[in-house]
């Protein structure tokens, strides 16, 4: 779980939105998306898209990895076999086995393999974890973006 503040908030003031509107729109309890915007659970990837097509911007400033703020379009295809060649082209460029890469990530390397063949969406925790271990945008990731060389700032680190 990241414990530095994400831009919900700051977000969804900017646009003049309650937290109890932002949830309608998500389709989940106030009490959930207040959860997320605190940093108190994780956010869910399919989430996470969501709310970065509400303010059609890039996932990787709305959780604060970086300050280049990214105006990207409404996104609504999740290609989960094109997320999994991008997640194995990671892999391969950080020298990682799918065992060292699930060690590194506190996964299991039969979690990795299902994502890197595209049978379930990564799960976010191991999702901004991976960024922060490859220096790669998330958004490049998901498939939300064209280009790799769209790098974190490692506000983090």
């Amino acid at each position: 779980m990241n414990n530095n503040h994400n831009n919900l908030e700051t977000l969804r003031e900017i646009n003049n939105l309650k937290a109890k509107e932002v949830a309608e729109r998500l389709g989940v309890y106030k009490s959930i998306y207040s959860e997320w915007e605190n940093n108190k659970t994780p956010i869910p990837t399919r989430r996470l898209i969501e709310l970065a097509n509400i303010y059609q911007i890039n996932i990787d400033y709305l959780l604060n990895l970086t300050s280049k703020k990214i105006t990207i379009p409404d996104f609504h295809s999740i290609n989960l076999k094109e997320i999994g060649i991008r997640l194995k082209n990671i892999r391969t460029s950080l020298n990682f086995s799918l065992r060292t890469l699930g060690q590194e990530l506190n996964c299991s390397f039969s979690a990795l393999a299902a994502y890197e063949r595209g049978e379930k969406l990564i799960n976010s925790e191991i999702l901004i974890s991976l960024a922060l271990l490859s220096n790669v945008s998330i958004d490049y990731i998901l498939g939300r973006i064209p280009t790799k060389n769209i790098l974190l700032d490692n506000k983090r680190h």
